[in-house]
């Protein structure tokens, strides 16, 4: 039975050091615990910075989806937040998911995304993911996904796929119920799209991308 209100579950693997500057910026409460699972960085790199008492540290085998549901099942919220570690929350963002609470309809959503760039490049990917969700209803993982954590026990969590396991998992929830969609950003950092280039880096995020390819790709590797 969920304890609390609020769930974070971080998955990490070489992002040891954008994990602990996002740890200094969520603020202790106990209305929110907050699970790390780590999927291979160094443990003596992760053992300091996540000593403090609202917080878990899990290990697992690699793998962002199974990182996530091995947090999921750990976490003690009544909704989770699934959050990459090189993303930071807007300051309201418990509101915001309590305003989605308050709608029974709503079983999950997302937050606005947006890059810690001044970029050109960085503008227009913005307004693109904007109109992807307006039109599309389609968030992908680095806006921060929430979803009652029932509903995510029902669906089955995450598929553990190699890749694309946030936009099959945002389909799924949608044949569940509705989306909220906040307009209070994320910021994530830009550095994924300045190492493998602009567009090379949106491309390979697109929606086409995570369909039979991306499961026979899930299934080699299983």
């Amino acid at each position: 039975m969920a304890s609390h209100e609020l769930s974070i579950v971080i998955p990490v693997l070489d992002d040891t050091e954008p994990l602990g500057r996002l740890l200094t910026t969520i603020r202790a409460d106990p209305r929110v615990d907050i699970v790390v699972v780590n999927g291979g960085a160094p443990e003596e790199r992760l053992d300091g910075m996540c000593r403090r008492p609202d917080l878990q540290l899990l290990t697992s085998a690699p793998g962002r989806g199974r990182q996530m549901n091995v947090g999921a099942a750990a976490a003690a919220g009544r909704w989770i937040v699934f959050l990459h570690a090189d993303t930071r929350l807007p300051p309201q963002w418990s509101d915001e998911i309590r305003r989605a609470s308050a709608d029974p309809a709503v079983v999950g959503g997302s937050f606005r995304f947006r890059l810690d760039s001044t970029a050109w490049q960085a503008w227009l990917i913005e307004r693109a993911v904007d109109r992807r969700v307006r039109w599309l209803d389609l968030a992908y993982g680095d806006q921060a996904l929430f979803v009652r954590h029932d509903v995510f026990d029902a669906m089955g969590g995450y598929r553990e796929w190699p890749l694309m396991e946030d936009i099959d998992f945002v389909r799924r929830l949608r044949r569940a119920g509705k989306l909220y969609h906040s307009a209070q950003p994320v910021l994530t950092s830009a550095r994924r799209w300045e190492r493998d280039g602009w567009w090379r880096r949106s491309a390979t995020s697109r929606p086409g991308r995570s369909g039979a390819g991306c499961a026979r790709r899930a299934r080699r590797s299983a």
